[in-house]
């Protein structure tokens, strides 16, 4: 068969898009502004060709002295893409048309002018001017949106729309694994998370659809339990390690974070565990060793880890040094542990002992976390801190509140790890449920569950005496409107809830552990993806006792116990 480089040389290029393209048609107006005619024609799907057939589209007419023609669009779920403006006719000079496109993640967003509180077009366009014209079909850049303003900016001038239709650029990607129980808004919850993993697959594997459309490392290893929960082994995951390794250095950090690198290799101890692809592993054999070498070198002889700068496990406890020590102090524990692991299966034996015995002195230092959850919960998961301790003194005073959404997964781990399903749960529901609540299709970078008061959705204008909740909110690089409304980092409810409440744990590429525990759930069911097949899992409570099925692949050893 001759393909198309066959026949013309200069398409000389090996790259390709792996995603998928879908047209979605709006499903509310949410305003307008001005002369604005026919707009319920923009709510149905079209075709997508343009066509002489006028006269009955969605119509923008500026006049003298009156404000200028508008429409604010809601596509009903936020996604990364751009737009397609469809255009039967204009009046304008020399036949075309200016027009301002403003996308948000909100209402508020979408209707905010760029350089007011904290708007910018970081990463993605997201407010330009584009010229329109007769029988036309223009796309704008690509971005992370839901709303749409469209504003007519030409004096006197006129356009009729024949479509406004959103272009989501997607992986199509089947989802193998599910979870339900009896709790519906639990089930939204998981169902959003999984979501806002898979909208950041894209040729990368990204932590914003909107702003941090980038590989950060750290950010990714929420993503990839996600991805693995949901979609199962994808290369996206590897395209993103290898990228972010290449460019890195042994030596430096990866993201200019030391913790970044050792997020990097928590990752592949994920990966390899449920995958067992030991030819993969061992392209990273020589980068593993020279890192973990460095790592080891961080833990001194009382055991106390001394990690370079840039410090950092998460935003909210930048300044926060004590809190910073305590988490790197588990964080390296963690990565000294699976690193030792992972160079023992390499043959790297002498920097896999040195590994182990600086992550047995990590033992002797147990560090204050100076009130912080994230802190709790890293010296939990790295098993150096009492977990029911930790749990009832620093996690569980004030639920929700403190929270993060990067240390989300973690946090609800920590919590089930000391016992305390049922607390996560309802930490879950009063957190990721809160933002459910605010109109929220895909969870956000940051949240506290303080702003949820006086506060109004972000689906609508926001009403005299009410609180903009994106407008008015955000800290540190996310301040305002730069915030990102969806964050990979965000998506932890989904593995939680497969890895702790269907108990299904991944020991090696062929061995689980399934241990369900539903805390004050009736019920819950679900699936997971491996490499021999699917696991399904369902627990219910019968008389008191959890009634457990299990099915398995037959090349799956399941252990319950």
């Amino acid at each position: 068969m001759v393909k198309v480089n066959d026949k013309f040389s200069a398409l000389n290029g090996t790259l390709t898009d792996p995603r998928t393209r879908r047209y979605l048609v709006p499903k509310k107006i949410v305003l307008t502004k001005g002369d604005v005619t026919n707009t319920e024609t923009l709510l149905q799907e079209k075709t997508n060709q343009i066509t002489l057939d006028p006269g009955h589209g969605c119509v923008l007419k500026n006049h003298p002295f009156k404000p200028h023609a508008a429409i604010l669009v809601d596509f009903g779920i936020e996604f990364p893409g751009s737009m397609r403006l469809m255009v039967w006719n204009v009046k304008g000079k020399h036949g075309r048309a200016n027009i301002l496109v403003r996308f948000g993640e909100s209402v508020s967003e979408a209707m905010t002018p760029i350089r007011k509180n904290n708007t910018t077009n970081d990463h993605a366009i997201r407010d330009r001017i584009i010229n329109v014209g007769f029988l036309s079909s223009t796309e704008t850049n690509e971005s992370g949106y839901r709303f749409a303003y469209i504003e007519l900016l030409e004096p006197n001038g006129i356009v009729e729309f024949k479509a406004i239709q959103g272009v989501f650029t997607y992986l199509d990607l089947e989802y193998k694994g599910s979870f339900k129980c009896n709790d519906e808004k639990i089930n939204r919850i998981w169902d959003t998370a999984a979501y806002t993993a898979h909208v950041n697959m894209q040729e990368y594997l990204w932590d914003g659809i909107k702003r941090d459309r980038l590989v950060w490392i750290g950010d990714m290893h929420t993503e990839v339990r996600s991805i693995l929960a949901t979609f199962g082994n994808h290369d996206v995951i590897r395209r993103s390690l290898d990228l972010v390794r290449d460019e890195t250095p042994v030596g430096k950090w990866m993201n200019g974070m030391s913790s970044y690198s050792i997020w990097w290799l928590l990752i592949h101890n994920d990966l390899y565990r449920t995958t067992g692809d030991i030819a993969y592993l061992t392209e990273q054999k020589e980068y593993l060793t020279g890192l973990l070498d460095i790592l080891a070198d961080c833990v001194d002889e009382n055991g106390v880890e001394h990690m370079p700068p840039d410090r950092f496990i998460d935003w909210p406890n930048r300044y926060n040094d004590p809190a910073v020590h305590a988490g790197l102090q588990g964080l390296l524990k963690m990565a000294l542990d699976d690193g030792a692991e992972l160079l023992e299966i390499l043959g790297e034996n002498t920097v896999a002992d040195k590994c182990a015995a600086a992550a047995k002195r990590m033992y002797n230092h147990v560090p204050d976390c100076n009130g912080s959850k994230q802190a709790a919960s890293l010296l939990i998961l790295s098993e150096i801190g009492d977990a029911q301790k930790l749990n009832d003194e620093v996690i569980t005073p004030g639920g929700a509140e403190n929270y993060s959404t990067f240390f989300g997964y973690y946090l609800l781990a920590a919590k089930a790890l000391a016992g305390d399903l049922t607390g996560a749960l309802r930490d879950m529901k009063e957190y990721w449920g809160g933002m459910l609540d605010m109109g929220a299709t895909t969870f956000w970078e940051d949240f506290h569950t303080s702003w949820l008061e006086n506060a109004a959705p972000i689906d609508q204008p926001v009403p005299k005496g009410k609180i903009d909740i994106h407008g008015a909110y955000g800290d540190f690089c996310y301040k305002n409107f730069r915030h990102s409304l969806c964050h990979g980092w965000a998506s932890g409810p989904c593995p939680f809830l497969t890895f702790y409440v269907l108990g299904i744990k991944c020991l090696a590429h062929n061995i689980y552990r399934i241990t369900p525990d539903l805390g004050d759930l009736e019920w819950a069911e679900g699936t997971y993806p491996t490499s021999h097949g699917i696991i399904k899992v369902s627990a219910r409570k019968v008389n008191g006792e959890t009634v457990v099925d299990i099915d398995a692949p037959d090349e799956i050893v399941v252990l319950t116990e």
